[in-house]
């Protein structure tokens, strides 16, 4: 899954058929799964990938992330798929506290569920945003979520310099601790060799650390900040990498007011912390270097990165989109939904017949297999 920057937009009369053939294989997923079984296909990088592929998108694309989640937000409906989607690409992304809150009479959230998503939202940025310095700055965030309260978050971050995107997965079944191994897949074609992650469980000690340095107060941490200036000392080249130059690794400057709220506010774990407002990489960072070079608790220095045509690509990548079998391929599928409606007996007969029009393989030609 190759996932370099591409500018541009969509055309229209692809992202209409997109919306078409992506509710009918939603209604599909939705009817067969039911929500759960959704929102784990949506949190599997290469099920959301081959999806994409599928609706004729890029085959290697950052839009592959955005235009695929800008559809779903359009074609989930909250009353027909019991899901509904918040946030998206830049200024839109912030809007999902705001969608949320107007999720509340939709799905008769209560006050209490209304805040844990919220939170949970803001976690999984704030995580991928400052704890996994990757060299990826997040542009992007979408968070699904069902009436049952359950939810996957599909974000993506770019690295300008490689002109390349990374994009990070989530879900609500998975994530014991948000700062500790909390997601469900990561898509990006280019492994670092160096990447500050403290969300690594080998980062704990670090993490650990870092939160009672923050409780310390200013006094302490600025004693602890004298000691890496004296010698003898380990290198601080052993922080060099790609995302953090040594220049940059040993802070010159520290916001002491944002050390001062996180003071005052005394947070009870590393999640209360990261969340206080002016807690970001840079001061993730500066805490991660005292706990490592002063008292022996080092992050993980590993890049946590893990990780199909049949209608063509919007860039003629296998070849061009078949404008024909997309509408055929959105006709039968739609009559095919409308069947398993009328009743169990027909439906297991038009899903029979649904199974039979896809083969187990494709023999001699990456033509669109409905030609």
């Amino acid at each position: 899954m190759d996932l370099p920057l591409h500018g541009g937009a969509a055309p229209q009369w692809l992202v209409q058929r997109m919306k078409r053939l992506g509710k009918a294989i939603s209604d599909v997923v939705v009817d067969q799964y039911g929500q759960e079984g959704f929102l784990r296909r949506l949190s599997n990088p290469d099920w959301f990938q081959a999806l994409s592929c599928v609706l004729a998108f890029d085959w290697h694309s950052s839009g592959t992330t955005t235009v695929l989640c800008g559809v779903l937000k359009e074609i989930l409906d909250p009353q027909e798929h019991g899901i509904a989607a918040v946030g998206g690409k830049g200024s839109r992304s912030r809007d999902a506290p705001r969608e949320i809150s107007g999720l509340a009479d939709a799905f008769s959230f209560g006050s209490s569920k209304v805040e844990a998503l919220t939170r949970a939202s803001r976690l999984s940025a704030k995580v991928d945003g400052a704890l996994l310095q990757d060299g990826y700055n997040l542009y992007h965030h979408t968070m699904f979520i069902s009436e049952e309260g359950d939810w996957a978050v599909v974000q993506q971050g770019m690295d300008p310099r490689s002109r390349t995107a990374r994009r990070y997965h989530w879900l609500s079944w998975g994530v014991r601790e948000f700062v500790e191994e909390p997601h469900s897949g990561i898509a990006c074609d280019e492994k670092k060799d160096r990447v500050l992650n403290l969300t690594s469980v080998a980062s704990r000690g670090c993490r650990n650390k870092s939160l009672d340095l923050a409780l310390h107060g200013k006094d302490q941490l600025l004693d602890d900040l004298a000691k890496l200036r004296a010698g003898p000392q380990r290198s601080l080249m052993q922080w060099a990498s790609p995302g953090i130059p040594v220049g940059k690794a040993l802070p010159s400057r520290i916001d002491w007011n944002v050390m001062k709220r996180v003071y005052d506010f005394k947070p009870s774990n590393y999640e209360e912390f990261i969340l206080v407002r002016g807690v970001g990489p840079s001061t993730v960072r500066a805490l991660a270097l005292v706990s490592d070079l002063v008292y022996g608790q080092p992050p993980d220095w590993e890049d946590p990165v893990k990780y199909s045509y049949c209608l063509g690509g919007k860039d003629g990548v296998p070849y061009p989109v078949d404008r024909a079998s997309y509408d055929e391929t959105i006709q039968i599928l739609g009559g095919a939904i409308k069947e398993a409606k009328l009743g169990d007996s027909e439906r297991l007969g038009a899903l029979r017949r649904l199974k039979e029009l896809i083969p187990v393989e494709v023999q001699g030609s990456v033509r669109p297999w409905l030609r």
